[in-house]
């Protein structure tokens, strides 16, 4: 019966929660409707990332991924004329493609190195990008992106300008992502994952190639962060080097860190924690600017308060349910 209920539970769960995707946009603003798109969009490229960390290594490039594939989604759209939705595909593609070709320089380290590798390997594709004002743009970036298409059937007409429409896109793209994302961490390779992360040498005692493992991380993380690039640039319609430089990595690493990297589903809250609090709590005060002050102090505190995240709550929290149906079960 317990096991039941707990199934049960999560039924509800789901239906909630998919309840509350479908519902949530038409109680929010214009302005707020475009911020729940940018959310579901980091949210793909915060879990990304994490799949990159499972294997112990933590990189600083990881945004500049997700301009990869912003930048050749934009250009296969503008210079080849490909369509918008396999232009999306084709800059995942390329994300992991030049995630491929770093590997055999970044892999060969590890650890902090690996960390002021891939900073640096970052930085030299933003310089690039701004070098060079053909095809990219230079400093100013690539503008007038083509938009999604709008699909027309019959009566039906759904405008991908408007951000619900989009915003309901962006949740079916990064469902199915995080989909894939959450098999592959449960799979045989997800696996393999974890003990490089824990035991990198007992793993390669007994014939793991933690190399191409790692490898396989870096490329598989590389293309989610691609697709993420590719479903903002072609909303917006603008990219630029400054959109994916160590600031914004930052970032980042403190959605992660401050929703916790243990569990699948602790960088979604954390993403979803520090986007409500910078946009109903620092922008109702008026201090946006100081997004970097208050993101520090709240890094800090959830390192000395909630050294496992915020996923730790949620865990105490379904301990607590589990043990109140065992007692219950238990005097009944």
């Amino acid at each position: 019966m317990p096991e039941r209920s707990i199934r049960l539970g999560q039924v509800l769960a789901f239906i909630a929660l998919m309840a509350g995707l479908v519902l949530l946009p038409h109680v929010l603003s214009y302005s707020q409707q475009e911020v729940l798109v940018f959310l579901v969009i980091n949210v793909l490229v915060v879990v990304s990332y994490r799949l990159l960390t499972l294997t112990g290594e933590w990189s600083l490039g990881h945004v500049v991924m997700v301009g990869v594939g912003a930048y050749a989604s934009a250009l296969f759209t503008k210079k080849l004329g490909v369509p918008v939705p396999l232009s999306m595909l084709c800059g995942a593609v390329t994300a992991a493609a030049v995630a491929f070709v770093l590997s055999f320089p970044l892999f060969r380290m590890k650890g902090f190195y690996f960390l002021i590798g891939s900073f640096a390997a970052g930085e030299i594709i933003r310089l690039i990008w701004k070098r060079f004002t053909d095809p990219f743009g230079g400093p100013k970036g690539i503008k007038r992106i083509p938009g999604f298409p709008d699909i027309e059937f019959g009566a039906l007409s759904i405008d991908f300008f408007e951000p619900v429409n989009y915003y309901y896109f962006c949740v079916i793209v990064v469902g199915l992502a995080l989909l894939i994302l959450y098999r592959i961490e449960r799979s045989r390779i997800g696996l393999t994952f974890h003990a490089i992360h824990w035991q990198d040498k007992l793993a390669e005692s007994v014939s793991v190639d933690t190399f191409r493992y790692r490898m396989l991380a870096f490329v598989i993380a590389s293309f989610f962060a691609g697709l993420g690039g590719a479903l903002f640039a072609h909303y917006v319609g603008t990219v630029n080097p400054k959109l994916f430089d160590v600031e914004q990595m930052v970032y980042v690493l403190i959605w992660a860190i401050v929703g916790g990297t243990t569990t699948f589903y602790g960088p979604i809250m954390g993403v979803v924690a520090l986007t409500i609090i910078n946009e109903i709590v620092l922008r109702s005060l008026g201090v946006d600017e100081m997004r970097p002050m208050f993101y520090g102090a709240i890094l800090i505190l959830s390192v000395l308060f909630l050294p496992t995240g915020l996923e730790s709550i949620a865990s105490k929290v379904k301990a607590w349910f589990a043990g109140s149906s065992r007692d219950k079960t238990a005097t009944g």
